[in-house]
């Protein structure tokens, strides 16, 4: 007699190479044509370190040097490699708190253990002195070259503008940058922030899974080169700005000074005004705080942004109809 249950292994077969089936194609699917888990592998073995170019310098109309760059340096931290280390002398080199940096290595353990993170950013080059007799004495840290900007005038705060650090909202808008990344914040260094920043290069890493670097990438083959800022030369007078806000001292108002054959921009004051070095460094933040909460609004370019009543516009109309009929001169005066 056949047994009635003899076509069940057809079925449990069947199940089987259905099960085996479903493996087979999603392990094509993960391997040749999804690329997520073969980039996830290549960013645990590869490491790619930003080389950032200086910044432009800025000149005004005779040639001076109204904006450069000093050096400053990022400190960075692997986690994964940190070993136990004197705290007390890292942070009376750093001029930070325990708390700081307690904080700070929490932070970017959270991040990742072993992929680097910022520390401590924009340490001054005082500090980067000390701190390279004694680096070799703290595993998992090293140092990321920078620059700032640098104000020898120290006034057209509002005319140049600043530099801070990119946020979610441009990255969402210019893919060029990334997190951890500059760009001109306002006036010039905004205006101008394709010429001035210059292009980024970097260099491919090997390393291992705690991090560390084993050698270079296909001996450097992809590395790329960054290229220098261009130059800018303004139009600005820095002695007859630096003359302007002399005069606005202690008053509120604005100068603009115009070249009338060209529009050329000599000098624009706006008052109260502040040191644009102010907002330079890792006190920027703080610095303008205080400046958004003042009252007297040092941060507001009173130059382009105030409204202010029209003067008598009928006064230069009558001087060009003297001029017309020879009644005056160019060296005519009021008395």
């Amino acid at each position: 007699m056949k047994d009635r249950f003899s076509h069940r292994k057809y079925v449990i077969a069947g199940i089987f190479f259905f099960v085996g089936l479903i493996y087979i194609v999603r392990l094509f699917y993960i391997q040749v044509i999804d690329t997520q888990y073969m980039l996830s592998a290549e960013n645990n073995s590869r490491r790619f370190v930003v080389k950032y170019p200086a910044r432009g310098l800025i000149f005004d109309r005779k040639g001076k040097l109204i904006v450069y760059n000093e050096p400053a340096y990022d400190l960075m931290v692997i986690p994964g490699q940190v070993e136990s280390f004197d705290s007390a002398r890292l942070e009376k080199i750093l001029g930070i708190s325990h708390n700081t940096l307690l904080k700070n290595l929490r932070k970017a353990r959270d991040y990742n253990r072993y992929r680097p993170s910022v520390f401590l950013k924009q340490i001054s080059s005082k500090d980067y002195a000390m701190l390279q007799e004694v680096l070799h004495r703290y595993p998992g840290f090293f140092v990321q070259p920078r620059t700032l900007r640098c104000y020898p005038y120290k006034s057209a705060a509002h005319l140049l503008g600043y530099v801070g650090e990119v946020d979610q909202k441009i990255l969402d808008k210019f893919p060029y940058y990334v997190l951890g990344d500059y760009i001109g914040i306002s006036g010039i260094e905004q205006s101008y922030e394709k010429t001035l920043r210059g292009q980024k290069g970097g260099e491919f890493f090997n390393v291992d899974v705690k991090g560390r670097i084993k050698g270079r990438f296909h001996n450097g083959e992809y590395d790329t080169v960054g290229y220098v800022g261009s130059n800018l030369t303004t139009t600005l007078d820095i002695d007859l700005q630096n003359y302007g806000e002399l005069l606005m001292k202690n008053k509120i108002g604005s100068i603009v000074a115009i070249e009338p054959s060209t529009g050329e921009i000599l000098c624009l004051v706006s008052s109260p005004t502040y040191d644009p070095n102010i907002l330079v460094g890792r006190q920027r933040t703080a610095n303008y705080w205080n400046m958004f909460i003042d009252t007297l609004k040092p941060l507001f370019n009173r130059a382009l942004m105030a409204a202010y009543p029209p003067g008598s516009t009928f006064k230069p109309v009558n001087a060009l109809i003297g001029l017309q009929e020879g009644i005056m001169t160019p060296k005519t005066r009021n008395t």
